[in-house]
């Protein structure tokens, strides 16, 4: 029977929801106590939750945020007790009903990929999770900035305006906004190292440009980490230097989605697009 009990997450309901994201891992780059995607999805896009059952209060859930009229479909996550039950159909019907472009990041689930495909969004290229030493990469210059100052160029690169969404992640401890005359890229500092996006940059060059002057200006001598579509030329730079491919989903997007994002000269961040 198809699962009936999927609405829209409280915050009462965030321990549930955050509960599952631990389960599969996904809050491990976030600090615990601070906002995190999660919140993110809450207040600029939708979240919704699945009900558990006396086994526990969350089956799953699933997360979405919007880039002007672009739904990025972020999270879509059921624990394994409630796999194959149509949890997972449930939440993404109601997370992908409305009209306008779609992209998400899938994994190498083969349902998991069954179900977008059946949802109007096609494979497109691979987006691999490099991770590597900032030492010996280009260096070149950047600027500080903010948020305001990057949101028209990212919204020509992700496909759509999202200027509350990148002052809210500018915002957090750790995050720093740089800007070439041509590029910007957002940097975020933990004690694990340093992730890097979303980026990008009027030509591809331009947006690598940009991508490693805020790695020389951020990050410390231990690893640094990015999510880079497989068409973009930090991909042959990365891996010839040193770096490694700690994973990969796949960019999937429906037809209109593709005519809007540039992959070939932006960088996602992996957990806000």
């Amino acid at each position: 029977m198809p699962h009936t009990g999927v609405r829209a997450a409280t915050e009462g309901d965030m321990p549930a929801v955050r509960g599952v994201a631990k389960r599969f891992g996904l809050l491990s780059g976030w600090n615990p106590g601070s906002p995190d995607f999660l919140d993110a999805e809450r207040a600029f896009g939708t979240l919704l939750l699945a009900p558990g059952d006396e086994d526990g209060p969350a089956a799953g859930f699933g997360g979405t945020l919007r880039r002007g009229d672009l739904t990025h479909l972020g999270d879509l996550f059921v624990l394994p007790a409630h796999q194959s039950a149509g949890v997972g159909r449930a939440l993404l019907s109601r997370l992908l009903r409305d009209d306008g472009p779609k992209v998400t990041f899938a994994s190498s689930d083969p349902r998991a990929m069954s179900l977008y495909v059946r949802h109007g969004l096609r494979p497109w290229c691979p987006l691999l999770y490099l991770t590597g030493p900032p030492a010996g990469l280009p260096a070149p210059p950047v600027r500080i900035t903010t948020a305001e100052d990057t949101a028209a160029l990212d919204a020509d690169v992700s496909g759509g305006t999202r200027a509350e969404t990148l002052t809210w992640y500018a915002a957090l401890p750790g995050v720093t906004a740089h800007t070439t005359d041509a590029g910007y890229a957002f940097t975020r500092t933990t004690t694990d190292g340093t992730l890097i996006g979303p980026a990008g940059g009027i030509t591809p060059q331009d947006c690598a440009t940009a991508v490693l002057g805020a790695l020389a200006a951020t990050a410390p001598p231990h690893l640094a980490k990015l999510a880079v579509p497989g068409t973009h030329p930090l991909v042959p730079l990365l891996l010839g230097t040193g770096w490694h491919i700690a994973d990969l989903d796949t960019f999937m997007a429906d037809d209109v989605a593709l005519a809007l994002i540039r992959p070939d000269r932006y960088v996602p961040h992996p957990d806000l697009g």
